[in-house]
């Protein structure tokens, strides 16, 4: 109005752009798929080459720790025969039908228990009971049940992965929010569309993690599995290179395993990425 005194305005307060304490150790810091890779390859390389000095310098003997050149050149040796192509292939089989088998099951048991009580007090206790029972133990029962053939690695996979499966899909669909149960029923939706347009979705993406975490024991059996009783396989290669004193060929396929493991992850990583895309987008 005329003759009032205008007040100056005050600047709008800035944003503070001063980093965040701890830089890329900040519990809020964002790392980039470059930066991940980045650090992910340099741990690697740095392992490496500690396992270079160590041998380089004789603190350890050849027997015990061979040097990384020796084991690359005996991989390299077995590459060039065909058998590392063969037992890796071979173990792959193994693993892959094993654990489809182990999943097949241990989903709709999981979501069956994890969505119904009465069904949880049938099965939940079971499976608690034989989960604490060693695999391992299972080892010399599961050869006199199918021999020494394939199935015997399946059935340890499936002993191994299944009981472990069932209780972690339950406790998937169990931390489903109720109130997203209580609005389908508001909106009188039947059981059925509740469990497959409600639950499952919401449940899914812990599902999946709890799969790519059973995946990880899958190898571990296989592999316990093959050292016992097979004629062909990683596993079987290591017991083959024990009895011989073959460390350089052990050390190769432990690195072959870790290798395989490491990819199969981060297949399942992609994998979850791509399938639930909505998580992202709702954030």
């Amino acid at each position: 109005m005329p003759g009032e005194s205008r007040q100056p305005r005050t600047p709008p307060a800035r944003i503070s752009s001063k980093r965040v304490p701890g830089g890329l150790f900040s519990l809020t810091a964002s790392v980039g798929s470059r930066q991940f890779i980045t650090i992910a390859v340099l741990v690697f390389v740095a392992l490496g080459l500690a396992w270079w000095i160590v041998t380089k310098a004789g603190w350890v003997t050849p027997l015990f720790l061979p040097p990384p050149g020796k084991v690359m050149a005996r991989l390299q040796e077995l590459a060039v025969s065909g058998k590392l192509l063969d037992d890796m292939l071979i173990s792959i089989y193994r693993i892959s039908l094993g654990f489809l088998i182990s999943t097949a099951f241990a989903l709709p048991i999981g979501i069956l228990i994890g969505s119904y009580r009465a069904w949880e007090a049938m099965i939940e206790p079971l499976v608690d009971f034989i989960r604490y029972m060693p695999v391992v133990a299972f080892v010399p029962l599961t050869i006199l049940w199918t021999g020494t053939g394939d199935a015997q690695k399946f059935l340890i996979i499936f002993i191994g992965t299944f009981f472990q499966q069932v209780l972690l899909v339950m406790d998937n669909v169990k931390s489903v929010p109720r109130d997203f149960i209580n609005l389908g029923r508001t909106l009188q939706m039947p059981e059925s569309r509740i469990l497959t347009r409600i639950i499952l979705p919401s449940a899914m993406p812990g599902i999946w993690d709890s799969m790519r975490i059973s995946l990880g024991w899958a190898w571990t059996w296989l592999v316990v599995a093959e050292l016992v009783a097979a004629t062909s396989g990683l596993g079987y290669r290591i017991t083959t290179a024990q009895r011989f004193f073959q460390t350089d060929t052990i050390f190769g396929y432990l690195l072959l395993l870790g290798v395989l493991g490491l990819a199969t992850d981060q297949a399942m990583k992609w994998g979850s990425r791509k399938l639930f895309r909505y998580l992202r987008q709702s954030r």
